[in-house]
């Protein structure tokens, strides 16, 4: 997933509407978190190797911001199973694609969410924010 992530938006033009954004995602420190890469790659990318509930508790005992996670399926299911999202901000688009991926599938009890807030966009898409 990283590697068309890191591609996508490095190549995006200055002529194009997205460059703004893309501008953000490339000077946005990244980690890479993985058990099969040697090096980083793309701009402003590290790698975290370890144990993931302990990079995750280091990253969040650091000074900044939000961390915020663009992964798959089965990378946000392991932070479901071990407690380690703060808040979730879930998609709901409005096409049928039939049977999807489970992020709460490893989930042992009740993981019960309050919903803070909820915005809905002229393109069907609505976004629901929830905390734990």
């Amino acid at each position: 997933m990283t590697e068309g992530f890191v591609n996508y938006w490095e190549s995006v033009k200055p002529d194009s509407p997205e460059f703004p954004f893309a501008e953000v995602m490339v000077n946005t420190p990244k980690i890479i978190f993985t058990k099969t890469l040697d090096k980083p790659m793309g701009k402003n990318t590290s790698l975290a190797k370890g144990n993931l509930p302990d990079e995750i508790l280091n990253l969040k005992k650091q000074n900044g911001k939000d961390i915020i996670v663009y992964g798959g399926a089965g990378f946000v299911s392991s932070l479901i199973k071990n407690n380690l999202i703060d808040e979730y901000h879930l998609f709901i688009n409005p096409t049928a694609i039939g049977k999807g991926l489970e992020i709460f599938k490893d989930v042992e009890s009740k993981l019960s969410l309050k919903l803070v807030k909820s915005t809905a966009f002229d393109c069907g898409i609505v976004v629901n924010q929830y905390q734990p």
